[in-house]
């Protein structure tokens, strides 16, 4: 047998020993994938589109600055079609896989009923600001707490001059959480002058609330909390128009949204009010951290040629929170580790405010980050018309 040396050949087995041990490159490029659960049909839709649009500016940035350990994210989306019953099935899929996060879903009902399923892990950050997670738990609240919102609302309704107040509240769990949060502003000593003069109800599927807008009418209110969400608040602005009930209407921060408010164009009055976030007014916020991360998600939504409002608030800061939560602690952090790195974070910056989770767990932001806004039909947007924390502006 002829064993002639051949060099070459030699280097080329080696070759092939070294690199077949190593991971390829397109393996370590694979995306690291987030999961998240939305209503991307059904009635909250519209705030489930907004929230998506903005994880994927989110994806974008991240993955322009490198992403993570050098590999890109990629939000994974699923459709919980608006059910709570449909958000549990999907989160029960999703848990089996054993993920560290789960965004999302968006309403008060769905994140109520996926809540008990993370007892135990993994980190659930929901986008609804209407529900209470328990301190210390795995789950997490995203922007402002309602009764944050309604407690700035009456703040600006109390400092205007409107202390007899209507209330106009659907049935489902947004509205009772409406409801409740407002009893416990109300409830407070500075607004012991406030009174609610007519308290009224109405279902989702209703096609009109001309019955109770005649009580509301009749009750000499100098203004109206209407907490419904989506398509159901068009119907509460069409009544008001055609039954002359021209007083202050303030309404849910969900319906904050601009392909919504252009469906309601033709009722829609100078007279609607928003309790709204940072990020959604930043005309009024004062030069430093907040009104540099505001900017910066502004230029990031200009230049996807997106023109951002209050649904895509939603999802920006819980998505880079946890963004920062992977940097901080790697691609293989464990629930228990991410859930504590946010519970112990003070003083992060996001487009909601400054972030203190120790002082608000579960959420990390206060009252002193509303602020309230009027729609104004000629303009096409909605303005400031409070400083942080809801004091009218003068």
């Amino acid at each position: 047998m002829n064993l002639r040396f051949d060099p070459l050949r030699l280097v080329a087995v080696a070759l092939i020993l070294v690199l077949g041990g190593l991971p390829s490159a397109s393996r370590a490029a694979d995306p690291f994938e987030i999961n998240v659960i939305l209503p991307q049909t059904g009635p909250f839709a519209f705030l489930a589109k907004e929230e998506a649009a903005s994880l994927g500016v989110a994806e974008g940035v991240v993955n322009k600055g490198g992403g993570i350990e050098g590999r890109p994210i990629k939000f994974v989306f699923q459709d919980d079609q608006s059910s709570a019953q449909v958000a549990v099935q999907l989160t029960n899929q999703v848990i089996a896989k054993k993920p560290s996060v789960i965004l999302g879903s968006s309403s008060v009902a769905s994140c109520s009923a996926m809540l008990p399923l993370a007892k135990d892990g993994p980190v659930m950050y929901c986008f609804s600001p209407g529900i209470y997670p328990p301190a210390g738990s795995y789950v997490f609240s995203a922007s402002l707490a309602t009764r944050d919102l309604l407690s700035a609302t009456a703040r600006f309704f109390r400092e205007s001059g409107w202390t007899k107040i209507a209330l106009l509240a659907s049935t489902d769990a947004s509205g009772q959480d409406g409801e409740k949060s407002i009893d416990v502003a109300l409830g407070a000593p500075e607004n012991r002058s406030m009174a609610i003069v007519d308290r009224e109800h109405f279902n989702l599927t209703d096609v009109t609330v001309a019955a109770q807008l005649a009580h509301i009418k009749a009750s000499g209110a100098q203004a109206m909390i209407a907490w419904v969400s989506g398509t159901p608040f068009g119907t509460v602005l069409r009544g008001a128009l055609e039954s002359g009930l021209d007083i202050p209407i303030m309404t849910s921060t969900a319906n904050l949204t601009y392909p919504q408010l252009e469906t309601q164009a033709s009722y829609i009055r100078d007279n609607v009010y928003f309790p709204a976030s940072p990020g959604d007014a930043p005309e009024v916020l004062r030069n430093g951290p907040v009104k540099n991360a505001v900017n910066t998600y502004i230029s990031a939504f200009k230049a996807a040629g997106i023109r951002p409002d209050q649904g895509h608030t939603l999802s920006w800061d819980p998505a880079m929170l946890i963004v920062s939560a992977y940097k901080k602690l790697g691609l293989g952090a464990t629930p228990t580790q991410i859930r504590d790195y946010l519970a112990n974070l003070r003083g992060w910056t996001g487009i909601n405010g400054q972030y203190d989770f120790s002082a608000v767990p579960q959420r990390g932001l206060t009252i002193d980050s509303v602020i309230i806004v009027r729609w104004v039909r000629d303009k096409d947007t909605w303005v400031a018309v409070s400083s942080p924390g809801g004091k009218p502006l003068r």
